[in-house]
């Protein structure tokens, strides 16, 4: 990939990543709610529940964020736009939809199809296909 486009890319994980952390640090204060705070039954259900949301929105933000630092890693690498399974190049059209993509598109809806195998109860991805058999 050429360096503007890896530099593009660069500082694009690098806002991402900074407007994550911004975002994370306002969660974080909101769940100082104050047990006085809450009157009655329902306004504390209604309290859990949306700390319970915005707990969940923030593990899929860090989640988010180890994929943004192990892209800018293969930025610096000069991997970044390689697809980890076949060593092709990713389109770049799927890199500006994903960036954070490892997988070329004929690589990823092989993935798919596998973890709809998986789904079905004929391989277990994570556990092995020797595991899938004994207990199938």
């Amino acid at each position: 990939m050429r360096k503007d486009k890896l530099n593009k890319f660069k500082k694009l994980f690098e806002a991402q990543r900074k407007s994550i952390l911004f975002n994370d640090r306002i969660i974080r204060e909101d769940f100082g709610v104050c047990s006085d705070d809450r009157y009655d039954e329902l306004d504390q259900a209604t309290t859990d529940i949306e700390q319970s949301m915005r707990m969940r929105l923030r593990n899929r933000e860090m989640l988010y964020i180890k994929k943004i630092d192990e892209a800018l890693k293969r930025v610096e690498e000069g991997t970044f736009g390689e697809c980890q399974e076949c060593g092709e190049d990713i389109e770049l059209r799927r890199l500006e939809a994903r960036p954070t993509a490892t997988l070329c598109v004929s690589c990823k809806e092989e993935q798919e199809r596998q973890e709809v195998l998986t789904a079905s109860g004929r391989e277990h991805k994570s556990l092995g296909d020797t595991f899938s058999r004994k207990f199938a």
